[in-house]
């Protein structure tokens, strides 16, 4: 089996799997067959290998994850819609564009805003930046508690259950069939939900070095810091997915692990045989790829 550590993410009825030189996409589509699409992975730091080294790695990561969710989700919704329904460049550029603002306006803006109305009654500086994150993360798991209430994304949360379960019965080297990651955890540590919720954590150690800046300069100062905050996490969160990982990278995942709770939901077996497909399809070709110093020998046959 391959030391590499395959992730994925739920897409419209679907679930795309990134592998170590390859991506794959799965979806049901509306007469339910299931369609999957490879892709060959390009990375920046292929390019750049300067883009590997810690810290660095995780800011990258994360815009590359951004782009590579926009595209599969634009690609799942003209694989399920009746017809094309896949974004453009400009659409896409357009559409990440107002997820940043969005997040920006949400976790930094308006926290920023609350914290400049109650500063005057709070004298330490390290309790008012406590106290802004602790409002930034109020907002993050109302904000995931509203959504789960929309139809559409209670399926997209059963299939991050399915990419959960199905990630999970690959790395306990166990056969890849649907009866099988049924009986997996739909929890995993190096999921998103982790990311993000270690990133508002981090941003809460890391902005008390910079004390009680005013409040357009409070905001820069987030803005500038993210990559830093980003970077940091990644690695976190790299450390706590390990198998040998210290206890107390463990200790910081848990939070995040809860909440997954929250944004994935029990599969049934249609979802996991996508999820399935995805995972299968990414196996074969990086086990193929010539760069690959040997076959991934990924337990038994996928069983769908």
């Amino acid at each position: 089996m391959s030391k590499f550590s395959y992730g994925g993410q739920a897409v419209i009825e679907g679930v795309m799997m990134r592998g170590e030189y390859y991506s794959a996409i799965a979806v049901r589509k509306r007469d339910q067959t299931i369609s999957v699409l490879e892709e060959k992975l390009h990375p920046w730091s292929d390019r750049f290998p300067l883009l590997k080294k810690p810290i660095l790695r995780g800011a990258v990561v994360l815009i590359e994850t951004m782009i590579m969710g926009i595209k599969s989700l634009s690609y799942s919704a003209g694989e399920f819609g009746e017809e094309e329904e896949q974004l453009t460049t400009k659409e896409i550029v357009l559409t990440m564009g107002f997820a940043l603002l969005l997040t920006v306006a949400l976790f930094i803006v308006l926290p920023a805003y609350i914290i400049r109305l109650v500063e005057g009654f709070i004298t330490s500086n390290i309790l008012l930046n406590l106290v802004e994150g602790l409002i930034k993360i109020t907002f993050f798991i109302l904000y995931l508690f509203g959504i789960s209430w929309m139809d559409d994304i209670k399926r997209v949360f059963e299939y991050h259950g399915a990419e959960h379960k199905s990630i999970n019965c690959y790395e306990a080297g166990r056969e890849l069939s649907v009866e099988n990651v049924a009986k997996h955890s739909r929890i995993h540590a190096r999921c998103g939900t982790n990311f993000l919720l270690v990133v508002l954590f981090t941003s809460i150690f890391v902005f008390s070095f910079f004390g009680r800046p005013p409040f357009l300069q409070r905001i820069l100062i987030h803005l500038a810091i993210m990559p830093l905050v980003a970077g940091l996490s990644y690695e976190l969160i790299r450390k706590a997915g390990s198998k040998d990982a210290h206890p107390i990278f463990k200790w910081l995942a848990k939070p995040g692990m809860l909440l997954q709770y929250l944004t994935t939901a029990e599969p049934d077996a249609q979802q996991i045989e996508v999820a399935l497909k995805a995972l299968a399809a990414v196996l074969e070709k990086d086990g193929k790829h010539p760069e690959r110093k040997k076959i991934i020998a990924f337990p038994g046959s996928t069983g769908i």
